[in-house]
């Protein structure tokens, strides 16, 4: 079994995964993934994190800064606020619990535990999450 390693390119289309460097980077993706599109997120990323690659430089940002790049993601002062919020909390997390972020949920957690910590017991609800588990031969339960 391959283990993920952050940076690289998967054979799949799990995007967040092929464009971050780094556990506060894959947060920053799940925030904005956040009932938006992964093909809308996928064109601002790459834009975000040339700008903000590290929670410090992130937070030296305005709201008014980052609203402009992330505007075409929708919920735009929502995000930016969440965005703020985990990036505080990053700073001082134990890298353990990922829910303790802010605005952090079941699917960040989750894909933090395969993708960081290649915990593959975890059992998501997330359809892509799903699939990448079972392209790899484990076993996920199926939900109604």
């Amino acid at each position: 079994m391959r283990k993920f390693s952050p940076g690289t390119s998967l054979s799949d289309d799990l995007m967040v995964q092929e464009q971050i460097d780094g556990s506060w980077q894959h947060m920053v993706g799940v925030i904005m993934l956040n009932q938006t599109d992964r093909v809308q997120v996928k064109r601002v990323l790459p834009n975000f994190l040339s700008k903000w690659n590290t929670p410090k430089k992130y937070l030296k940002s305005t709201p008014e800064e980052v609203v402009e790049v992330i505007r075409s993601l929708g919920f735009y002062n929502r995000r930016e606020k969440a965005l703020r919020n985990m990036s505080k909390d990053y700073l001082t997390w134990d890298g353990n619990d990922a829910t303790i972020l802010y605005g952090i949920g079941k699917y960040g957690s989750d894909s933090y535990e395969i993708f960081f910590k290649q915990n593959y017991s975890v059992q998501p609800t997330d359809k892509e999450l799903k699939r990448y588990l079972r392209e790899r031969g484990l076993d996920v339960l199926e939900t109604a």
